[in-house]
């Protein structure tokens, strides 16, 4: 099926005739549309006896009205949970999507609904970043049958999980699957995450069949100059890759979004003037979008150009004044430049925007260290209670413990990241300390022995706390 089925060159639908609006789905469908009152329980003369009643809805997406093209069966069970409209209730607007979903199950004995809902909780879980179902939405991804729309969704909705375990999934994608929609999905995901294993993955991704594919890889791979690469043939294909991917870039110069992507571009290149010039493009052709304004300010920032940052930031807040994630931003400039008072009122912003907002929490608690340590104790608690896995807030708040006298509440918080093998050489030196200033020297000895045999650790870490233990076993 291709759009030409449908539609003309210009884009008119083919099948505007009452008499032939079921000849859309021949010569695939023939059976159902010979009997189509069979199959759709609704009378000759409406609506619902035409193929695109119930499975192309007029719906509202993307700030239009247009019939969905998933073509999927009327799913009132999704309209229940999700309050996802349905075909059935768009015409029936005097019941509700019990009725529909009562009729639709008393009509066909096979759930045909129950795949759609188990995809569509999926889906709903990674918009909330519920990742209590982490495991399922990579086995899903994973999966040989599964539907590529709803893998490339997912594919997307990941880039904000802080979860490890989404990265040999999302470079399995890259490499191994069928879809170049999924694959180039995937190389994007991959941005900012350059190891071993992936960039070698987005290299090998540069000479895909499709380009789509071989842009996002060079994308991603921004930040690697193709001069530095050993290998000749690599070098090669990055640059071949990367030509495309600015020419793509620069082939719709009226378009904002490619300047915002062209100034992304050069400033994971290091290359900040150009990037604040592309940005600035992009604020001149549609100055209400608040993307540019945020990533000129990081710009700005890099090149020591604090005040027009902070102008950017300002800016886009007039724009979106309940925007916490730039307020964050802010908070952390100010608080940079030395601007304690207004970097606080920024920070109690965002918790009054969000109240879950662990860095905000976090970097409360920072500023407010060296005034007020209970307060920064308190603040550094909340930021610890939000998010504990994050390894700064667990160590910063166990800092701060010992510093106000509560070490055992400190060596406990300290000791759960090292049982967790976390890979935060700070945990370990603080702890250890603490250890040797107790003398429990055993103690210090077994945290600096984890320390020097987790891998995750950076080498050279690891060789101080084994020197560490060498000395110790020498002047013993």
């Amino acid at each position: 099926l291709d759009c030409m089925h449908c539609h003309t060159s210009s884009g008119r639908y083919r099948f505007t005739d009452p008499a032939k609006a079921n000849r859309a789905c021949l010569p695939c469908h023939q059976e159902r549309v010979d009997k189509v009152f069979e199959h759709s329980h609704h009378p000759p003369d409406g609506d619902g006896n035409t193929c695109i009643g119930c499975h192309m809805p007029m719906t509202k997406f993307a700030r239009m009205n247009r019939t969905d093209h998933s073509m999927r069966p009327p799913t009132p069970a999704a309209t229940i949970a999700y309050k996802s409209p349905n075909a059935c209730n768009l015409c029936h607007n005097d019941q509700d999507a019990s009725w529909s979903d009562e009729q639709v199950r008393q009509w066909h004995t096979n759930d045909y609904q129950k795949p759609v809902m188990q995809q569509a909780r999926l889906i709903q879980a990674a918009r909330d970043q519920d990742w209590s179902l982490l495991d399922e939405m990579l086995g899903y991804i994973q999966a040989d049958d599964h539907d590529e729309v709803f893998a490339v969704s997912l594919i997307r909705l990941l880039r904000v999980c802080d979860s490890d375990k989404k990265w040999p999934v999302l470079i399995n994608a890259l490499k191994e699957n069928k879809s170049p929609l999924a694959r180039a999905a995937a190389a994007e995901a991959l941005d900012g995450y350059l190891t071993g294993d992936s960039a070698t993955a987005l290299l090998d991704a540069t000479i895909d069949k499709y380009r789509l594919v071989r842009v996002r890889a060079a994308g991603a791979l921004a930040p690697v100059q193709p001069e530095r690469l050993r290998d000749e043939t690599y070098r090669d294909n990055l640059k071949a890759a990367t030509n495309e991917y600015m020419a793509a870039l620069n082939a719709h110069l009226d378009d904002d979004i490619s300047h915002y992507n062209l100034g992304n571009f050069y400033s994971s290149r290091g290359d900040y003037q150009q990037a604040i010039k592309s940005y600035q493009n992009a604020i001149r052709l549609r100055p209400d979008n608040i993307m540019p304004l945020v990533n000129i300010a990081f710009a700005y920032n890099a090149t020591g150009q604090n005040k027009e940052a902070e102008k950017s930031f300002r800016r886009a807040l007039q724009i979106e004044p309940g925007n916490a994630a730039v307020y964050v931003n802010l908070g952390m400039l100010l608080g940079e430049v030395g601007k304690i008072e207004e970097a606080h009122k920024a920070f109690e912003k965002v918790l009054e925007l969000d109240p879950n907002s662990a860095v905000a929490a976090y970097n409360l608690g920072v500023i407010l260290a060296k005034d007020n340590p209970n307060e920064s104790l308190r603040w550094s608690r909340k930021a610890y209670q939000l998010d504990g896995d994050e390894p700064k807030y667990a160590y910063t708040y166990a800092f701060y413990l010992y510093q106000s006298g509560m070490t055992e509440e400190a060596i406990e918080i300290l000791q759960q990241m090292i049982d967790r093998e976390v890979p935060y050489p700070d945990a370990y030196f603080m702890l250890g300390k603490i250890y040797e200033q107790k003398g429990q020297l055993h103690d210090a000895m077994r945290v600096y022995t984890k320390g020097a045999g987790n891998e995750k650790i950076p080498e050279n870490q690891r060789r101080i706390f084994s020197q560490w233990i060498k000395n110790k076993q020498e002047d013993e």
